[in-house]
């Protein structure tokens, strides 16, 4: 079972997610129960709008956008000066 270490405070953009935020933090969209679990209040948004205060749990043992394997990483990511 994973643990939570901490946290970190998030600042919602219009549109996201609890699936595409555990998507981006924890490279898992199935860890998106961990940011629901630490913001209650706000269990029943499906579509965040911009400016809300969320916490975003740290999960010892998830993925993140610098331990992904290079084929999982946003095109975006990856560095084209080669």
């Amino acid at each position: 079972m994973r643990r939570v270490t901490g946290y970190k405070d998030y600042t919602t953009r219009e549109g996201d997610t609890f699936d595409a935020l555990a998507l981006e933090m924890y490279g898992e969209e199935m860890l998106a129960h961990y940011i629901a679990e630490f913001n209650p209040d706000y269990a029943d948004v499906l579509i965040f709008d911009a400016n809300v205060a969320l916490r975003l749990p740290i999960v010892e043992g998830a993925e993140t956008p610098e331990t992904l394997p290079p084929w999982r990483r946003d095109s975006e990511d990856e560095d084209d000066s080669a």
